[in-house]
């Protein structure tokens, strides 16, 4: 008799033990399921992210094409070309000065 409730004991242990480890591995599968999918996500949002600095390096090349032509034209874009420098300095400061002085507030 007592071999048998051994045996009863050992085998609740034993059935305990694996219900145990097939809850653990129920919570490994659903985190690694959920590592996939922000993997998946955060591959997404790089690519896309990639897409828009393609486009913003086209745009800013091009822009830098027109004014190294128009610095190359003649004197007098050169002359309107240091007046637009100058004016676009003075409102970036300005807003600069605008907006610290906001936050601060």
């Amino acid at each position: 008799m007592t071999s048998e409730t051994t045996t009863d004991t050992l085998d609740r242990q034993n059935q305990q033990m694996t219900e145990n480890l097939a809850k653990k591995i129920s919570r490994l599968r659903d985190l690694a399921v959920d590592i996939e999918t922000e993997t998946k996500d955060s591959n997404r949002y790089l690519d896309r992210m990639d897409d828009d600095f393609n486009s913003t390096t086209g745009l800013l090349s091009g822009t830098m094409n027109r004014i190294n032509i128009m610095m190359s034209s003649g004197k007098g874009n050169r002359k309107i070309c240091c007046y637009l420098i100058v004016a676009l300095v003075l409102v970036f400061l300005i807003l600069y000065y605008l907006f610290s002085w906001l936050t601060s507030s």
